[in-house]
């Protein structure tokens, strides 16, 4: 199986000592980092962590034989100096020319899956590059038109019909068209990837008790409830709009995946129940990638306080999903 690729994140953040515990918790996975090399160097003398730093090139075929305890680091090299804890936007076009390097390296067959710490977008949108996310920048980059943000805490997942919006622009982003797209990409993940034969999917109202027959609110009435009618005629398990503050309760029958229509409507809720492990996963993209459930942590990075557990979580999964 093609060696998973890891890209290190923000350089001023917890991504790269988040790495080398990877490197150090799964000494003996195919594994390849895109990182400063300098940088891991470094951290790894400060925080006392013992591997061998390697670099590699683009060609898998010079690859060394993996050994327990090495880290294979594919470079990407920063011009600016970093200092842990403070952003600078002079690195954020190198940081993404290393996730683009893993991104094609998925869609060519030289990785089997990718995994991201986190990055940190205003210091990519402070470099005058436009962004919203890891998960439209893999969209575009992999021509997939849409992709799907789903998180997962052991059974329960959560997906968003809108990610990184201002709330006051939800309700005008959400439309039946939209939402059908993002139900069908559900639908078919959860069978394909996570191997569910008949997905069950529950979808959460945009306004408290899912508008109250339109009294507090028309969206889940003229929108959200067509989209749902639409796709049960196709054959789906889709079941809504059930309202927010039930629909994570065994009342609501249980489901597969839940899809919010908001970040903040459904991500508090799994954070809740799994931070720490939880998992990011994209939905919709010819390659597997997943992700940590949390930010770049400035206040401590380089300390050796960060928690990699979400990492780890997610480095698992990346390696569940690309073996099926």
């Amino acid at each position: 199986m093609a060696p998973i690729v890891v890209t290190a994140g923000e350089p001023a953040g917890i991504g790269p000592e988040l790495c080398l515990a990877l490197a150090a918790a799964r000494p003996d996975d195919a594994i390849v980092f895109v990182a400063d090399p300098d940088q891991l160097h470094a951290l790894a003398a400060a925080l006392e962590i013992e591997l061998a730093i390697h670099e590699v090139d683009d060609n898998p075929a010079s690859w060394p034989a993996k050994k327990s305890g090495e880290l294979l680091v594919l470079p990407i090299r920063y011009a600016t100096p970093i200092q842990s804890g403070v952003p600078d936007a002079r690195n954020a076009r190198t940081m993404l020319d290393g996730l683009c390097k893993a991104i094609d390296g998925c869609l060519d067959g030289r990785f089997g899956a990718l995994v991201t710490a986190p990055l940190q977008k205003s210091s990519v949108i402070d470099a005058g590059i436009a962004f919203t996310g890891h998960t439209e920048f893999l969209a575009e980059r992999t021509g997939s038109g849409q992709a799907v943000m789903l998180l997962v805490a052991n059974e329960l997942r959560v997906a968003l019909a809108t990610t990184h919006l201002p709330l006051r622009e939800v309700p005008d982003a959400l439309t039946q068209a939209g939402l059908a797209a993002v139900l069908r990409i559900i639908d078919a993940d959860l069978r394909r990837a996570f191997g569910i034969g008949e997905p069950r999917i529950l979808v959460c109202g945009l306004n408290p008790h899912a508008g109250e027959g339109g009294h507090l609110g028309h969206e889940d009435d003229a929108v959200i409830r067509p989209a749902v009618t639409a796709l049960r005629s196709e054959g789906l398990d889709v079941v809504g709009p059930v309202p927010a503050d039930t629909a994570f309760t065994p009342a609501s029958g249980g489901a597969d995946a839940i899809l919010a229509m908001y970040h903040d409507q459904g991500l508090p809720v799994l954070k809740y129940a799994g931070f720490g492990h939880s998992v990011n996963v994209t939905l919709g993209l010819p390659i597997v990638r997943t992700s940590v459930d949390h930010g770049t942590a400035l206040d401590i990075a380089g300390t050796g306080r960060a928690d990699a557990g979400s990492l780890l979580a997610a480095f698992d999964l990346a390696k569940q999903l690309s073996s099926r």
